[in-house]
């Protein structure tokens, strides 16, 4: 069912085409791969809203801060102070960070899955939860990288110059030989009416 209508027996959908770019093509676009690279938060808000126009930046990229960061600098604050913290609580900390990493993995893949519907794209190389959990940086810089690509090709396709029709005048013949006396004769027809109730 599309649009809340039955589809007829013979629709075939569109068949998935690869992506414009591969996933380790991140230095292509130089701008694009260091924002991915140092903030990847903002990368990660400006998909988001790009594919979702109600979606402001700011949510997800806050988002994204707080759990692949905050978990970044939690688990870089722990190998740090290794012999000061108890074994145990490094193991569930560790544990907790890997929990932490899975579940951003997975919803950074539901936007990917998202954008690869919009787009009838592949899954490449595997699936979109495994690409972030795997390869996050470069699969931010990817659909980045994608969605500017097909934006950019829509707006010159739907670009169309239209040019305003010539001014154009009536003119009878009447007025072009008697220019006073023809609105004159017009105004004295308008004079003449008479209202009557109904």
């Amino acid at each position: 069912m599309e649009c809340g209508q039955p589809l007829p027996e013979s629709y075939t959908p569109p068949a998935d085409e690869p992506w414009m770019t591969g996933i380790f093509g991140c230095t292509g676009d130089r701008e694009n791969c260091l924002t991915g690279l140092f903030c990847p938060c903002v990368l990660f808000g400006r998909n988001v809203e790009t594919l979702h126009e109600e979606t402001p930046w700011t949510g997800p990229c806050v988002c994204h801060a707080i759990f692949v960061e905050g978990g970044i600098a939690l688990a870089t604050a722990t190998a740090i102070f290794n012999g000061f913290i108890d074994p145990g609580t490094s193991f569930l900390i560790f544990e907790g960070l890997f929990f932490t990493w899975w579940m951003c993995g997975i919803y950074t893949g539901q936007v990917r899955q998202n954008l690869q519907k919009k787009y009838h794209l592949q899954n490449s190389p595997c699936d979109p939860c495994c690409v972030h959990c795997c390869m996050h940086w470069c699969a931010l810089c990817q659909e980045h990288r994608e969605m500017k690509g097909r934006l950019s090709d829509s707006i010159f396709s739907e670009t169309t110059i239209v040019n305003a029709p010539p001014v154009q005048e009536m003119k009878s013949t009447d007025d072009k030989e008697h220019p006073e006396t023809s609105s004159s004769a017009n105004s004295n027809e308008h004079t003449g009416l008479e209202l009557q109730v109904v």
